[in-house]
């Protein structure tokens, strides 16, 4: 999955406080990209979440699509005390829709939800872009921890039920079972 945004929305906070807990007051900025991977263990299967969390500054965003052309989804990260981060989490809903892939799981999140006496994108206007368009819609706080791990459960249930599961490894058989007299075998 790829985290995407502008420059300052918690993009790195959000995966931060989803796989080490942590949470930092100032958090240096990505540059280029920075990769994490968490499991979970859901009763539906067990989920690997490759997690590529973007750099959000301008001069960076041109190897965007190396990180969410095939990637299974995509999370869109604006700040909910900025109209401007909200415009370009616009933007990068467009460019998926354009470039990646037709199945990809794509979520708008509103960070900073702990900030909500200096809110300038209303929740309703955020939920209303992200149902016209499709995408899931959530609003965390990775200060506070709220609908982090919710966020990225509603991720891993969703692939879970709509990516195919790999198998791997081999089976193994004794000697009855197998008429050509082999051990094992791969499959």
């Amino acid at each position: 999955m790829v985290l995407l945004g502008d420059m300052g929305t918690g993009k790195t906070s959000l995966v931060l406080r989803f796989v080490k807990g942590q949470f930092y007051d100032y958090q240096e900025s990505t540059i280029g990209a920075a990769f994490f991977t968490e499991v979970l263990y859901l009763n539906e299967a067990t989920v690997k979440l490759d997690i590529w969390d973007t750099a959000g500054q301008e001069r960076y965003q041109s190897l965007a699509p190396m990180y969410y052309r095939g990637a299974a989804a995509a999370v869109v990260v604006y700040d909910i005390t900025s109209t401007a981060s909200f415009e370009k989490a616009k933007r990068w809903t467009q460019e998926l829709q354009r470039q990646a892939s037709p199945q990809i799981f794509t979520a708008l999140i509103g960070n900073k939800a702990d900030l909500d006496e200096k809110r300038e994108v209303d929740h309703e206007v955020a939920e209303q872009y992200a149902e016209e368009n499709g995408l899931h819609f959530f609003e965390t706080s990775a200060k506070t921890a709220q609908n982090v791990n919710e966020l990225f459960h509603e991720i891993a249930k969703t692939l879970a039920r709509t990516c195919p599961s790999r198998s791997s490894g081999m089976k193994l058989r004794n000697r009855q079972e197998d008429r050509q007299g082999m051990y094992c075998c791969f499959n």
